[in-house]
């Protein structure tokens, strides 16, 4: 006879996983979300971060890069709500992982302000170069609003950054963005997690938001 105790293990034990755990290509990096959340095509960031797909060097950028994004607006993932949600509807939590390989000139230039601006967004930039860029007509960052910045402990000759800010991107709301960044122990790797939310959104559902940014680690491989 089945007892409902044990009736209620076997329901848990099919019930589905609550997190989707995710590894990049190099197997150096791994982070998990809610399993409701849904995957966006991640060839459609490909102009967002390579530029004009036919140049080579576009061609070789997305050779060396991994990207993986996920959306809790889970009936409509969508790349557009990268840097805002969907007008009129409730604004949920997007999720971008990317892991690039970078060049030697690049491995020349990296450091700390180098991962804190590593998804193109005007993070460590000095006060007069951040006035001048959001004078420019047209440009879409305003209002920056630094939360947070945190030197992360470095392990395994690892180094990394977590840093929480305020952008307003065009003329939308306050956009809140989490990002940690990490360099390989070789600095030939930078991997970086950035979660975005409204602002409002963000502090309701800082709890999960900062699971995910805590599950988000790079592991030093044998050849670095």
């Amino acid at each position: 006879m089945v007892t409902a105790a044990t009736a209620a293990v076997l329901l848990s034990g099919c019930a589905a996983p609550d997190y989707t755990y995710v590894r990049g290509s190099d197997g150096s990096t791994y982070f998990k979300v809610p399993s409701a959340w849904r995957q966006v095509d991640a060839n459609a960031f490909d102009q967002v971060f390579f530029g004009d797909m036919q140049t080579a060097k576009a061609q070789i950028a997305k050779q060396n890069t991994w990207i993986a994004a996920y959306d809790a607006q889970a009936a409509r993932p969508s790349a557009n709500h990268f840097l805002a949600g969907e007008q009129g509807a409730v604004d949920q939590p997007f999720v971008l992982a990317k892991v690039q390989k970078l060049s030697d000139e690049e491995k020349n230039q990296v450091s700390l302000d180098i991962l804190r601006n590593a998804n193109g967004l005007p993070v460590a930039v000095t006060a007069d170069v951040r006035k001048q860029m959001e004078s420019t007509q047209g440009f879409p960052f305003q209002k920056f609003e630094l939360l947070s910045d945190q030197v992360l402990p470095a392990q395994d000759g690892i180094r990394g950054v977590r840093t929480i800010f305020n952008l307003s991107v065009g003329n939308g709301p306050v956009q809140t963005f989490d990002e940690t960044s990490f360099l390989s122990a070789d600095g030939s790797i930078v991997s970086t997690l950035l979660i975005r939310c409204s602002a409002a959104c963000f502090r309701q559902q800082f709890s999960e938001i900062n699971l995910v940014a805590q599950s988000f680690k790079v592991k030093r491989l044998l050849n670095q």
